[in-house]
């Protein structure tokens, strides 16, 4: 005895069923090599040029003690968002300006009691270190009344420092985007290829022997 056959609109269903899942599968792997592909060989490509910033964070990390115990070595490659910001002019500038040299980034306000208290000490170690190898690059962010911050700098004696300014405060948006930003003051150290080496949320006493042998270490004089 023979079976029974199936009614042919079962196989159909079950066919054209097929037929679907391998369209729809083949759309995924299409936008998947359009999309994914492509972020992924950009962020392989940015990964790439910041390994050895991350290198070199793990071989100065016993360094980061004392004064800067609170500075957080990168442990993965990050290229730190181009910020914008402006120079006592009024001309704009633009992280990548600062290229092929360490830089110390440190975004302040004036209405940021511990940012306030820090900026001598930032002054003192761009007097001591500031070379073409290395600068402070300290951005104020106020964002009201602009001749405020100039005042504060100048009542303190700051006299090292370049003045630089971002008044949309976006520099410290841009950093909070890519998780390195959550309050003030921030600073983070970067290597000559805008890449991080270390972080710190908070004030540290830059003049201090703990952050000029980390800063040495850093520019490869440690």
């Amino acid at each position: 005895m023979t079976e029974p056959s199936r009614p042919k609109s079962t196989f159909a269903v079950k066919r054209l069923a097929l037929v679907l899942a391998g369209v729809l599968a083949g759309i995924v792997v299409g936008l998947a090599g359009v999309y994914g592909i492509t972020t992924l060989s950009r962020n392989d490509r940015g990964d790439k040029a910041c390994r050895p910033a991350v290198a070199l964070a793990q071989k100065i990390a016993p360094l980061a003690r004392g004064e800067v115990a609170a500075v957080n070595v990168a442990q993965s490659p990050l290229k730190v968002p181009d910020l914008t910001f402006e120079d006592a002019s009024g001309k704009k500038l633009a992280l990548a300006d600062f290229k092929g040299k360490t830089v110390l980034l440190n975004l302040w306000a004036t209405w940021c009691v511990p940012c306030r208290t820090e900026m001598p000490t930032l002054d003192a170690l761009e007097k001591k270190l500031g070379s073409p190898d290395f600068q402070v690059v300290a951005v104020n962010i106020d964002t009201r009344d602009p001749d405020k911050p100039k005042q504060f700098l100048k009542q303190i004696g700051v006299h090292n420092l370049t003045y630089y300014t971002d008044s949309s405060a976006k520099s410290f948006q841009d950093l909070k985007a890519v998780g390195k930003a959550f309050g003030m003051p921030t600073t983070m150290l970067i290597d000559p290829h805008g890449c991080e080496i270390g972080t710190i949320a908070g004030p540290a006493e830059w003049a201090s022997d703990d952050a000029l042998k980390l800063i040495r270490a850093a520019l490869g004089q440690g």
